[in-house]
């Protein structure tokens, strides 16, 4: 009976570490975007190459970017971001997810090097 008792306080203490969820890692992009008009995303990317009504929102594909960079390793590479927005029936952006992405010139998300701009 003690060793029924043990392996299930074993079991329950592995399950309980399993559930606890670790932070998210900040988005700097959704941090960016999200609220703001899909009209001045537009504006500064370039247009979606196609959309979807999805109830009272829109999804947007959108790629755009296209760049050639110098990567950290002296490297050269040829880059774009692709993502999608979600947009209310009020033009704003409730969501974007970045469905393609390659590394950067200072990092690992040219998305993120392309979408949020450095403050300075």
């Amino acid at each position: 009976m003690n060793y029924r008792f043990a392996a299930l306080a074993v079991v329950a203490v592995a399950l309980s570490a399993c559930t606890t969820a670790a932070p998210l890692k900040s988005d700097p992009i959704k941090a960016r975007w999200v609220g703001q008009s899909a009209g001045k995303f537009f504006a500064a990317y370039g247009p979606q190459y196609s959309d979807v009504a999805n109830g009272s929102s829109t999804v947007y594909n959108w790629r755009g970017g296209y760049k050639r960079i110098k990567m950290e390793n002296g490297k050269s590479a040829s880059v774009s971001c692709a993502a999608t927005l979600t947009v209310s029936s009020d033009y704003n952006i409730r969501d974007i997810r970045i469905v393609a992405d390659r590394p950067g010139s200072t990092g690992p998300s040219y998305c993120e090097e392309l979408l949020v701009p450095a403050a300075g």
